[in-house]
């Protein structure tokens, strides 16, 4: 990786087992923790191809390849791309910086039909990369692809540079929510789902 990413950074070393033990223990306890892949699972047809960009400790991208679809994951943290291999197999677990993503090289040339960055991704990736990342994570969509993108607004990036940076890496922005669950959007919210779109040709 060319700059560490904030989730190295800006968290102390123990954060990544916390982090795996949170999200265990709230699997343990029933916890609905598929509220994004719901919403990616309604704008993709069945069996579709999907990259988890960012993928944590695998909790929605496990999810979408419960309802079908196939999905890569891809983290910058080797502790939580382990966790996810060991907790949710079948999706493929990938070890990358999203600013620099490259999955032909690790073997997946095949196009992806969506993409979602989910729990504050653009939040921990590397300062001033987030136009990197969604270039990248735009370039393995195909034409008419579509990416779901959530985080907190007062996380440090500005919608309005995150539209600019979209725009710039050839998407368009269609939808915006204040929830996965599609709360209708509002300009004090705190978090913001914009659902962005590689236009076809």
């Amino acid at each position: 990786m060319a700059n560490p990413t904030r989730w190295a950074t800006d968290t102390d070393p123990e954060h990544s087992q916390w982090y795996i033990d949170r999200f265990r223990k709230l699997v343990a306890e029933g916890a609905d923790l598929a509220g994004e892949a719901r919403l990616v699972d309604t704008l993709v047809p069945p069996g579709s191809r999907i990259l988890d960009a960012g993928s944590g400790t695998g909790r929605v991208g496990a999810a979408l390849a419960q309802r079908g679809h196939t999905v890569v994951g891809v983290d910058a943290d080797p502790a939580l791309v382990a966790a996810a291999r060991a907790d949710y197999p079948g999706p493929h677990w990938l070890v990358a910086d999203l600013a620099e993503l490259d999955l032909p090289a690790a073997g997946e040339a095949e196009p992806f039909d969506a993409a979602v960055l989910a729990g504050n991704v653009l939040a921990f990736v590397a300062v001033g990369t987030e136009p990197d990342v969604l270039r990248r994570v735009a370039e393995h969509l195909r034409p008419d692809g579509v990416l779901a993108v959530g985080f907190g607004t007062e996380r440090g990036y500005p919608l309005s540079a995150f539209d600019a940076d979209a725009v710039a890496a050839g998407l368009r922005v269609e939808h915006r929510f204040a929830t996965w669950d599609l709360r209708p959007w509002r300009d004090d919210a705190a978090f913001a789902v914009t659902v962005l779109r590689r236009p076809a040709g």
